[in-house]
């Protein structure tokens, strides 16, 4: 099981003072150390946390270990191809939003643009997400659309109210691997994973890596960023 550790937060807290610290770079070094697979950012259109100099930074560490997280645009295509970081997640983006609110619009009128991104990010050698809702319909078109990789969205696991819901989203998120990966596909997971509830998602064959942020920055503020990470490793089963 491979770990994505999402340093946006680092970069939220720097932001609201304006200033140099916390560094996004200094975490995703300490966390590459300690074993973190890649560093997950996402260069939002309103640029609320991360910004290009820290990609760019870290480029300059290891930019084959970055996992840019971005919506559509023409801003954000030219942005990743010129980065050459080793993988893009395309996600659904909306002014005013606390955070990614669900997968990808796989609508008709979308997927042009989408099979148009896909192909553009491939031909500079990165590899391709589609950040998708655990439904077949869009595992099925995200394969078409050619992408490498699907995130499933976990958010509705994440919130469930009751163990027969819980339940209920875990057999979802597992038929959708299955899926998945007989079409050829890697498959990932996030969007509200914590400490309580990563571990059955973690457990799913053919699940091959986890991209978690919020809860593990959260609880660096009281056990500090090594060990928080190291209680996620244990949790999800990574070397």
């Amino acid at each position: 099981m491979k770990l994505g550790v999402n340093l946006d937060h680092i970069a939220t807290l720097r932001q609201a003072r304006g200033g140099v610290e916390p560094s996004p770079v200094k975490a995703a070094e300490i966390c590459l150390a300690l074993g973190a697979d890649y560093i997950v950012m996402h260069l939002r259109g309103d640029r609320r946390h991360i910004q290009e100099t820290d990609l760019k930074k870290l480029a300059k560490i290891d930019r084959k270990k970055i996992h840019l997280e971005m919506a559509v645009t023409k801003e954000m295509l030219d942005f990743a191809t010129s980065l050459k970081c080793g993988s893009v997640c395309l996600v659904p983006e909306f002014p005013n939003e606390l955070t990614t609110s669900g997968g990808l619009n796989l609508c008709k009128r979308n997927l042009m643009s989408l099979t148009r991104a896909v192909k553009t990010l491939q031909k500079t050698g990165i590899k391709v997400s589609l950040f998708i809702n655990p439904e077949p319909s869009d595992i099925r078109t995200a394969k078409r659309l050619g992408a490498d990789i699907v995130e499933l969205c976990t958010k509705a696991y994440s919130e469930v109210k009751n163990e027969k819901a819980r339940q209920a989203e875990l057999e979802r998120v597992e038929m959708a691997t299955i899926l998945a990966k007989e079409l050829d596909l890697e498959v990932h997971a996030g969007h509200g994973l914590n400490y309580k509830n990563v571990q059955d998602i973690a457990h799913i064959d053919g699940m091959e890596a986890l991209n978690i942020g919020h809860a593990i920055i959260a609880r660096s503020v009281f056990r500090g960023l090594p060990q928080a990470l190291l209680d996620m490793k244990l949790l999800i089963g990574a070397k």
